[in-house]
């Protein structure tokens, strides 16, 4: 891919993906606009703010649009995450964040590619290893399980946040387990974009003992089949390092980076 691809692929994502809004919106979950500013209630564990630009806000402006959300959220004792992208603007918005109380997390890199060369690996599961896809509450369980395992953390969250994604809309969503007999080795799903030409992966976290087998290639690829079959001719992921270089391999390209700056009351 050349440079001029990449930032051909970022503006799609940028007009297309962003601002990340849930669409449908799930049952207890609340959409508040803030100027360019989109605050997202209700939806996970924490408050989410997006946006797709600020605007050209700048300087006091932006401070006291981030100061807003400090206050809103210190009176809900609530924690919120500001997804902030590499190529956001202005250049010091995240000093501003960490000057007001919010703390980065560990950064992803955006990668976008097209569906079809995804959609045409053949992976190979090991022996006894199958895909599933899954939609009952027992199951999503099982994901939070296998996910605690690897996190060593609390993913109860994904039990409540999946079942209401499908509830709202059971064609906005596919979730796909990988199994070992009775265990859950690795979980991913796919959200198909509305109105575009994007599906997103999400999860794929895999059992240690289950790793480089081949395992998160399958889901991968059985995702993208599932986004060819919709129509659908990008695919984007907020990878980890782990993951990155399997899905460059895989001819995604990176467009950017991603970073948490949550802050908490």
């Amino acid at each position: 891919m050349t440079d001029l691809d990449a930032r051909a692929l970022r503006d799609a994502y940028d007009t297309q993906v962003r601002p990340e809004l849930p669409d449908p919106v799930p049952a207890g979950v609340t959409i508040e606009r803030d100027g360019p500013l989109f605050r997202v209630l209700g939806l996970d564990q924490r408050g989410f703010l997006t946006y797709r630009t600020l605007d050209g806000l700048a300087g006091a402006e932006l401070d006291a649009l981030i100061a807003r959300q400090v206050e809103l959220f210190r009176a809900r004792g609530e924690a919120v995450e500001w997804k902030l992208a590499g190529h956001d603007e202005p250049a010091d918005l995240g000093d501003r964040l960490r000057a007001a109380g919010f703390v980065p997390e560990d950064e992803e890199t955006v990668v976008v590619g097209p569906v079809a060369p995804l959609a045409a690996a053949v992976p190979v599961l090991p022996e006894g290893v199958r895909l599933r896809e899954v939609t009952g509450h027992p199951d999503l369980e099982r994901i939070a399980a296998m996910e605690e395992e690897v996190w060593h953390d609390d993913r109860g969250h994904l039990v409540h946040g999946l079942a209401r994604e499908i509830e709202a809309d059971p064609q906005s969503i596919t979730i796909v387990v990988a199994e070992a007999g009775e265990t859950v080795i690795s979980a991913g799903w796919i959200r198909y974009q509305a109105g575009t030409g994007f599906a997103s992966l999400w999860g794929g976290s895999t059992l240690p003992r289950w790793r480089r087998k081949g395992v998160y290639r399958a889901l991968v690829a059985y995702r993208a089949r599932l986004a060819q079959q919709r129509g659908r001719t990008l695919v984007q992921v907020d990878c980890s390092p782990d993951s990155r270089p399997i899905l460059e391999r895989l001819g995604l390209v990176a467009v950017t980076t991603t970073t948490p700056y949550v802050y908490t009351p």
